[in-house]
């Protein structure tokens, strides 16, 4: 019976075979018993486990019970497959929330820990436009304060890298920190000057009489060259930069990126793209 025992930790509850038995929960324990009670008497089983009778019959009633969370947790595993595998759960529980079911994000966590819906998430090596300090430094304004009251007052940019077998893709936009849209946007294949300065050129002209929004990047050469300084003198807008290899100084940024690869662009296969289908598509 004790061989018995050891054999369905193993098949039942997929433990190791040193297992420390005096360590399994009694919803385990139960498990285990379930198994053997067509071969052992209970009483026995009970013993050997050390469970009491009453735990027992209260697990067994505990397995029986129909899942309170049962509606959630069917939509938790829809929303997280409708949206490739790749939603956290505070996205997941703003999209029940939307859908007008009220459950605590702590629920919806626990739910997607059950089921073992993980995120998929690729890291991967970040680009860098750093290339020295080739004009004065620039104070960090902005101090990881990415709050803003009204539109057009504090904006961020910084360029991303999209690799794909054909090539490499860059994207250069700027959030703005009221409601985290995007005033304007640049995509090349080359993250040259012009990638920046004619997104730049793009957020200014969609600017009011008056707007004057800081403007908070990191300390990369394509904000320190004289036609990105030019522009931002000519319309006068605050210039604000990071720390050195401090990502957190622009983490909202960073977290726009890191939402649109994981949402859009790891896990999928690239393969047979094209640069410029990739282009189109991005735009």
């Amino acid at each position: 019976m004790e061989i018995d025992i050891l054999k369905e930790t193993i098949n039942v509850l997929k433990k190791d075979p040193g297992a420390n038995m005096e360590a399994l929960k009694n919803r385990e324990k139960a498990a285990i018993v379930d198994a053997l009670r067509n071969r052992y008497p209970l009483p026995v089983l009970l013993t050997s486990l050390n469970l009491p009778k009453s735990s027992y019959y209260y697990q067994k009633a505990c397995i029986v019970q129909e899942d309170k969370y049962g509606i959630i947790r069917t939509k938790v595993i829809e929303i997280f497959h409708n949206n490739k595998d790749c939603y956290g759960y505070r996205r997941v529980y703003a999209l029940l929330k939307k859908d007008g079911l009220s459950v605590s994000e702590k629920v919806v966590r626990r739910l997607m820990k059950e089921e073992k819906l993980v995120p998929k998430i690729k890291q991967t090596r970040k680009y860098s436009s750093y290339k020295g300090e080739i004009s004065p430094e620039v104070p960090n304004l902005v101090q990881r304060d990415f709050h803003a009251e009204q539109p057009n007052v504090k904006w961020l940019t910084d360029i991303t890298e999209f690799a794909i077998p054909a090539g490499k893709v860059y994207l250069s936009p700027v959030v703005d920190c009221f409601d985290g849209m995007l005033p304007a946007w640049n995509i090349s294949t080359t993250p040259n000057a012009a990638l920046v300065n004619e997104m730049l050129d793009k957020a200014i002209a969609s600017l009011s009489n008056g707007e004057h929004p800081l403007v908070h990047s990191d300390r990369g050469c394509h904000y320190r060259w004289p036609g990105w300084i030019e522009r931002m003198n000519r319309a006068k807008l605050p210039r604000s930069m990071s720390k050195k290899g401090c990502s957190p100084d622009n983490s909202a940024c960073e977290g726009l990126f890191g939402r649109l690869k994981n949402e859009m662009f790891y896990n999928r296969d690239w393969s047979g793209v094209s640069i410029s289908r990739l282009h189109i598509n991005s735009e």
